[in-house]
């Protein structure tokens, strides 16, 4: 099947697809929000019913040509892009045309749809082109299938630090989407993906939406096509799927499904993302980081922090890990069946047997559960790793989390740098997202339980003790830290000594989290 390809007609398109209004936005309120949330569901008919309803509006044509993979008429497409109509987008390799009639016959070879994300470097809207999915096509998966921006993506874009840097690698590619956000604050950026396919998507992607961006684009599988270059920033969303590669369970989903080059990497159990891990510290430059979204299994006996552990250990990095997810190995073998389109009402010799040989490969490996999340790791730039945190939050996020992600990283650093003597010199505020809760029992006078709750980025809730909560309360940059101290050991009838030494480490977690800020910094 032809590739789109930039060509000439792209900014045309780029100009077309503004004016149609075929944004997020404009289809979400062409469809209003009962189809519009079905559609995300991929349930078809109530859009079917709006946009037959609504035929002569240009988003109609675009929704039912490049979303639901139906066909539209030369003329309607011709009016939808003026300045680029068929015979343009079928230069461009988005569409074939059945003939040079109004009336003849046009479909979709891509998926083309808009995008909207907000980063921690602001909003962006742009158009991103993929292969058919099985909405569109009624059939499975191929096996180099090119994905557009799912969940994963945006949530990887969202959470990625953007200070602006030299250059950033962004590493499987795929569609590019990545690699679009890495441009808006990066001088340079390399793209890597073992497909030459999603390469050719991620060309014609960066001409539709940054045809300024500075993007070199290197095939190849994971670290090998950057193994002379350093980079500042490293983002990866990789082939990260857990599916049976070995012995009669790998021969078994081989056999009912086949791989899939944008989630299979040819490895068994975790071991691409524990090499990824690892290794990726070989190309980052000194400060440099790397963020990616990955799998790990739980394995019975083994906690899954010493076992990922392990790997920040071996990777000579700060290291940073937060599960946001679990799932037990039933739910990730479904997940993953039906993520490439087999479903056990259409397929269900296949469903059963890629299910079984899922389910066999874990047991054989004592694996209890599967946990998703975000790696952040990050070269010292001199002296050996001081950050080793691995948490588990499998609540709501406030995103975006990059700019989180980096103040976190900046306030280690700060208080890495200072003993407690010279945290106690130090003058804190609170954050402006920061609330307190207290919780009394009926009739008392002073709470059982406060907690200090943080608004913004990991929304975490700190119980905190009397102490805490009133050294919390006094921080407002006029007194310093051992000020502070003292006058609540008064007040509290306590030992500053002894309530310091309670206090700074729960201090230090504020700040390290976000809570509390230096307030030479505010």
């Amino acid at each position: 099947m032809t590739l789109p390809a930039p060509s000439g007609d792209v900014t045309a398109l780029r100009s077309a697809l503004a004016a149609a209004e075929y944004t997020v936005d404009g289809v979400e309120d062409l469809l209003g929000p009962l189809a519009s949330a079905a559609l995300h569901r991929e349930q078809t008919v109530p859009a079917e019913r709006v946009l037959a309803r609504r035929a002569d509006d240009p988003r109609a044509t675009l929704a039912r040509l490049f979303l639901l993979g139906q066909e539209t008429t030369r003329g309607a497409l011709d009016a939808a892009l003026p300045d680029v109509g068929a015979a343009g987008a079928q230069r461009l390799g988005l569409v074939q045309t059945a003939g040079a009639g109004s009336a003849d016959a046009v479909r979709a070879t891509c998926d083309l749809r808009p995008y909207a994300a907000t980063d921690a470097g602001g909003p962006v809207q742009w158009w991103l082109a993929s292969d058919l999915g099985e909405l569109a096509t009624g059939r499975r998966l191929a096996a180099d299938h090119v994905l557009g921006a799912g969940g994963a993506s945006t949530t990887l874009a969202q959470v990625t630090v953007r200070t602006p840097v030299s250059r950033v690698l962004d590493l499987g590619t795929g569609c590019g989407i990545q690699a679009l956000h890495a441009a808006r604050h990066a001088e340079t950026v390399v793209a890597t993906d073992v497909s030459t396919r999603a390469l050719d998507y991620a060309r014609f992607n960066a001409a539709l939406n940054a045809a300024d961006a500075a993007l070199d684009l290197r095939a190849g599988s994971m670290l090998d096509p950057v193994r002379d270059d350093r980079f500042d920033l490293v983002v990866s969303n990789p082939p990260f799927v857990i599916t049976p590669r070995s012995g009669a369970a790998g021969a078994a989903v081989d056999a009912a499904i086949g791989a899939f080059e944008y989630r299979d990497g040819g490895r068994s159990a975790d071991d691409l993302v524990r090499d990824l891990v690892t290794g990726v510290g070989a190309v980052l430059a000194p400060g440099g980081v790397a963020q990616m979204l990955v799998n790990w299994e739980h394995r019975r006996g083994e906690p899954w922090t010493e076992r990922v552990g392990a790997w920040l250990d071996a990777s000579g990095l700060d290291g940073w890990v937060i599960e946001r997810e679990l799932l037990d190995p039933a739910e990730y073998a479904e997940t993953w069946i039906r993520d490439g389109g087999t479903t056990p009402d259409r397929e269900p010799e296949a469903w059963a047997a890629a299910y079984g040989a899922w389910l066999d490969d874990f047991a054989a490996r004592d694996v209890e559960a599967v946990g998703f999340g975000l790696v952040t790791l990050r070269r010292p730039v001199a002296g050996e790793p001081t950050l080793r945190r691995l948490e588990e939050h499998h609540g709501t996020l406030r995103q975006p989390l990059g700019g989180h992600v980096a103040a976190s990283l900046a306030a280690h650093d700060w208080l890495e740098q200072r003993t407690d003597a010279e945290l106690a010199a130090e003058r804190l505020v609170v954050a402006g997202d920061v609330t307190e809760e207290r919780y009394l029992t009926p009739g008392a006078s002073d709470p059982n339980v406060v907690v200090v709750r943080q608004g913004d980025g990991l929304g975490r809730g700190i119980q905190a003790s009397t102490g805490l909560a009133a050294f919390v309360g006094v921080c407002d940059g006029e007194l310093t830290v051992g000020q502070i101290v003292g006058a609540l050991g008064a007040l509290l009838e306590v030992s500053a000594d002894d309530l310091a030494a309670e206090l700074l480490p729960a201090v230090r977690g504020l700040v390290r989290d976000g809570f509390l800020a230096p307030a030479d910094a505010s």
